[in-house]
């Protein structure tokens, strides 16, 4: 604390000091009752205060800490870090999905099919490599750090706005293009 102005030194340290006393009368208060017995006016008034400190720093601490988050999170490369990981697994992912592959029942026939192992083994092979390529590309790194901004901009208005209970209001998600599969 010494980078920080003698005055602000003071109020942390007095609000660092009432923290304390309200906490362990807070504490105190609970043991008593516990023991049957009642909470003395002073434990009980000091429980009240620390209640109402609690409440007035808690949105603007959530605030700070949201916002140092979303800092860290920016400089981030998840998508590298995701390629990476696939790299470093990818001769268990390929057993992985060959193994999946001739669990489901939809394929019972064709598994039957001469070279059908070699087939799932280059399809698996060839995903990998597309899916590590998209993860390279910095437009999909770019796509998931507006994806987390985002969200974390949206959650640091609920809680500034005190919205976070309220569910309307919010915009939905892109409709499904036509083009699309179904499920």
């Amino acid at each position: 604390m010494s980078g920080l102005p003698e005055w602000l030194q003071v109020v942390v340290l007095v609000l660092a000091v009432l923290f304390g006393i309200s906490v362990a009368s807070a504490l105190l208060g609970a043991v008593l009752v516990r023991m049957g017995m009642h909470r003395p006016a002073v434990v009980e008034r000091a429980s009240r205060l620390s209640e109402r400190v609690l409440r007035l720093v808690k949105r603007p601490l959530t605030v700070v800490v949201l916002d140092e988050v979303a800092a860290v999170l920016a400089t981030g490369h998840y998508t590298k870090n995701i390629s990476d990981s696939l790299a470093q697994n990818h001769d268990d992912l390929k057993a992985l999905v060959a193994e999946k592959v001739k669990q489901d029942p939809s394929v019972r026939l064709i598994g039957r099919l001469p070279g059908y192992d070699t087939i799932v083994g280059q399809v698996t092979e060839t995903t990998l490599r597309v899916v590590t390529e998209m993860l390279d590309d910095p437009r999909t790194d770019e796509l998931i750090n507006d994806l987390i901004r985002n969200n974390l901009n949206q959650i640091k208005q609920a809680v500034r706005d005190h919205d976070r209970d309220r569910s309307d209001g919010q915009t939905p998600p892109d409709p499904i293009p036509p083009s699309r599969p179904p499920r």
